[in-house]
């Protein structure tokens, strides 16, 4: 009798529970929630992360709020998240400005993995590969056959993160010598490719696109694995014939570690409902990306794609993680 009366409450503490937590799910937000990125205003995640926060503060009733925390390699944007401990602080940027962190620094004052929680996706950043319109390259196959016919003549440049692993671990791989351009602002390689002093470029497509529109700059292919909505006369690297080249920039909105699983699907189903207002994909595609709303688990399965793809650059490179 005792052991029947001792599994009756249990279960019905269970079920408090769940009600408590389905209530507070269908509570949220029940304050001001808010948005940190690791960029500046004006940069295309502060684009996006504005386009949705103006929709969802509408359907939530509570102000959504973008605080803008560049600096530190996304350090300070991500420092500021993960201190606050809140459901109602969200973090909101592509995953690869924290996915190579552990590349880049010996010790990071919280866990990746842990610290991140995956609500849903956004939008990916197509990135392009890119040569001046004068060097008269107009695919990867002809860039590959030029460098190797000129080892150590060609020189290149990426944005910092995902951009450089990728073309420079592509770079290795092929064998091929191409001098290396570091920048401190990256936003000044569009310019000097345009006038031919570097001769290959990984950036984003939405810096490189006004260049190429002008007849300045030729982007030979974007790396995601579908075409860009902005230049659908682009190819892929994979249709390029070079499906190494393919990585794709995704990003989205994270939680803390204990947000609930609940509340972050029922978080993910509003941001895919705000989506579907037709200006959200076409203002994205403006500024090169494609749109990609996707709730906890598809978004945690690409994050953890593109960290795999990134070990294996790392190891091309002879980079080692932080441990």
């Amino acid at each position: 009798m005792l052991q029947v009366i001792v599994l009756a409450a249990l279960a019905l503490a269970a079920s408090l529970q769940i009600i408590g937590g389905a209530a507070a799910q269908q509570m949220f937000p029940t304050r001001t929630v808010h948005f940190i990125l690791p960029y500046g205003a004006g940069s295309a995640s502060d684009t996006t992360a504005r386009l949705f926060a103006e929709r969802l503060s509408a359907r939530w009733g509570k102000p959504v709020v973008v605080e803008n925390r560049p600096g530190g390699d996304g350090l300070v944007s991500l420092d500021a998240f993960v201190a606050a401990h809140d459901d109602h602080t969200m973090w909101f940027g592509p995953a690869g400005v924290f996915n190579v962190l552990p590349y880049q620094h010996d010790k990071l004052p919280f866990d990746l993995k842990r610290d991140l929680n995956p609500v849903a996706s956004v939008s990916e950043v197509a990135l392009a590969i890119s040569t001046p319109a004068s060097m008269n390259v107009n695919t990867i196959d002809a860039l590959v056959s030029l460098a190797r016919a000129q080892p150590g003549k060609l020189n290149a440049a990426a944005a910092n993160g995902v951009s450089e692993f990728l073309l420079f671990g592509f770079l290795r791989s092929m064998g091929l010598e191409i001098v290396k351009v570091p920048y401190r602002d990256i936003m000044q390689a569009p310019g000097d490719l345009a006038e031919a002093r570097i001769h290959v470029l990984a950036t984003s497509l939405a810096v490189v696109q006004p260049l190429s529109r002008a007849g300045r700059v030729k982007i030979l292919a974007v790396t995601s694995r579908q075409r860009a909505p902005s230049t659908p006369e682009i190819p892929t690297a994979a249709e390029a014939g070079y499906p190494a080249l393919t990585l794709e920039s995704i990003g989205g909105i994270f939680g803390p570690r204990d947000m609930a699983d609940g509340l972050r699907e029922s978080v993910a189903a509003d941001f895919q409902k705000v989506a579907e207002d037709p200006i959200i994909p076409q203002r994205l595609a403006d500024t090169g990306q494609i749109i990609s709303v996707l709730g906890p688990a598809q978004f945690a399965a690409r994050v953890q794609e593109q960290r795999n793809k990134l070990a294996d650059l790392a190891k091309i490179l002879g980079v080692t993680a932080a441990q």
